[in-house]
């Protein structure tokens, strides 16, 4: 009958161990379309196909393709989510500690003086008080029986939080790859930009010098010399802002790098040419961002610590039962510190149970509950936000497009304008109005043009940020 009432208890004692207190996880069901193909792809700009994870070498640019790998080694914000992923995993190491081992302490201590206890005893004995040495040593340990899951769930959300600094890491890795391509395309299309303004400079004063010679010959007026200067004075006060728009951007640039302005990178001075995609923009669907994006991950392991945290706060309304053991000595000389007559020991479980006001367990596991629903509507806005931001990035994208080609088509016109009026200045059938009027209108279609350069490189790279690659490199 004992054998059997003690099996009994053992089978109860391995089943409760087995179960854990509290919700387990399950992946969270996304909105609804989430995964659907994306509403604003145009085939004529992008394709269905999945990006790959270095998506900055879609542009075969050698210098962008290192710069981003120097950024990932030596960008600071970088250097401190290694640090706090390293803090996580030493927290998660911690938990786990206290499955597999038990508590222990020692105690090693000496102290002159008159010990109460020591002193009593002589007193008891008819003895008096002495002033003497006592030491005295203990070995103290403690083992959690872990029956209702308050150290497992510990465990898991230790282990959720540091998947969730890691999908932070990530995510971090996304940005500073966009960034690092958005300041390098800067500088290159800032360096366009400032090249075509040059050349309508070169362009506007060959005219106002030709107006010069008309009027020095008597065909022309100072009026029409004087607008001509006008116009080269204002196409020369646009190159000042954007090379210092340029320069910007290369501080932007060396700060990611995590370098200081005096060692800007000097393999980006030379590039006055815009980045361009070989092929049509890679973009997948829903269903792989929602993989993809670290930032959704990131919201997804939160989610599971806090379901995590709501079984510790669940296990914390049962009794811990624990397994306690000492061993130590006391004794006048530090030699008979371990005789027999000063030996403590003692071993027996321990329950602690906050019983019978159970108010702040219950509020805490309320509070639990509260962070886990704050957990998935905090998922399901990520979703919705990565998706707008995806849709978002490639609606605009498509328009610049657009935009683009118009623009290629008026500075073409433009120019074609400006060779005819040219002709017909020289032949004396328009005003040098109409000659000035062309003039300007193809120095504005070009900087146009320059500016719309610009703009695509930033949509691209906009796209690509949106849809999360990058991190896995």
């Amino acid at each position: 009958m004992r054998l059997t009432q003690g099996a009994t208890s053992l089978a109860t004692l391995a089943w409760l161990a087995g179960c854990a207190a509290g919700p387990d996880y399950k992946p969270p069901t996304p909105p609804p379309g989430a995964a659907a193909p994306f509403v604003a792809v145009q085939s004529s700009a992008s394709t269905t196909a999945a990006p790959p994870n270095a998506w900055w070498k879609l542009y075969d640019d050698p210098v962008l393709n290192s710069l981003i790998a120097r950024a990932f080694t030596a960008n600071e914000d970088l250097k401190t989510a290694e640090a706090n992923l390293a803090s996580a995993r030493a927290i998660l190491e911690g938990a786990r500690s206290n499955l597999f081992y038990p508590q222990t302490q020692v105690e090693l201590a000496g102290v002159y003086g008159r010990d109460p206890t020591f002193n009593e005893i002589l007193e008891l004995t008819g003895r008096k008080p002495q002033t003497t040495w006592l030491f005295d040593s203990l070995f103290d340990m403690s083992y959690e029986l872990d029956l209702f899951g308050h150290v497992r769930r510990s465990i898991e959300a230790a282990r959720d939080n540091r998947e969730a600094v890691e999908a932070a890491r990530d995510d971090l890795r996304v940005t500073i790859a966009a960034e690092t391509a958005r300041a390098y395309g800067q500088i290159c299309t800032f360096g366009e930009e400032i090249a075509v303004a040059r050349q309508s400079l070169a362009l506007v004063t060959q005219q106002e010098k030709i107006i010069e010679q008309r009027r020095d010959a008597g065909a022309g007026s100072t009026f029409d010399v004087v607008r001509s200067q006008v116009l080269v004075a204002q196409v020369r006060a646009t190159i000042p802002p954007l090379e210092g728009q340029r320069r910007a951007a290369l501080f932007e640039l060396t700060a990611l790098l995590g370098a200081t302005p005096s060692n800007a990178p000097v393999t980006v001075d030379s590039c006055v040419a815009p980045p361009r995609l070989a092929t049509l923009m890679p973009v997948g669907d829903g269903a792989a961002l929602l993989r993809r994006r670290p930032d959704i991950r990131e919201a997804d392991r939160k989610l599971a610590t806090a379901l995590a945290e709501i079984g510790v706060a669940t296990a914390d309304l049962f009794p811990r039962v624990s397994l306690s053991g000492f061993y130590g000595g006391a004794n006048t000389q530090i030699s008979t510190l371990t005789a027999n007559s000063g030996l403590v020991w003692g071993v027996g479980p321990s329950i602690s149970w906050t019983f019978p006001n159970m108010s702040g367990p219950l509020a805490r596991l309320a509070q639990a509950n509260a962070n886990a629903a704050a957990s998935l509507s905090n998922f399901n806005s990520v979703v919705l936000q990565a998706l707008k931001e995806t849709e978002q990035a490639l609606a605009t994208y498509n328009a610049e497009l657009d935009h683009h080609a118009a623009l290629a088509t008026a500075m073409a016109e433009a120019k074609e304008a400006f060779g005819l009026a040219q002709d017909e200045f020289n032949a004396g059938r328009i005003s040098n109005l109409d000659l000035l009027t062309s003039e300007q209108t193809l120095v504005d279609a070009n900087a146009a043009l320059a500016g719309s350069d610009a703009a695509l490189v930033q949509d691209q790279i906009a796209v690509f940020k949106a849809l999360g690659g990058g991190w896995q490199t």
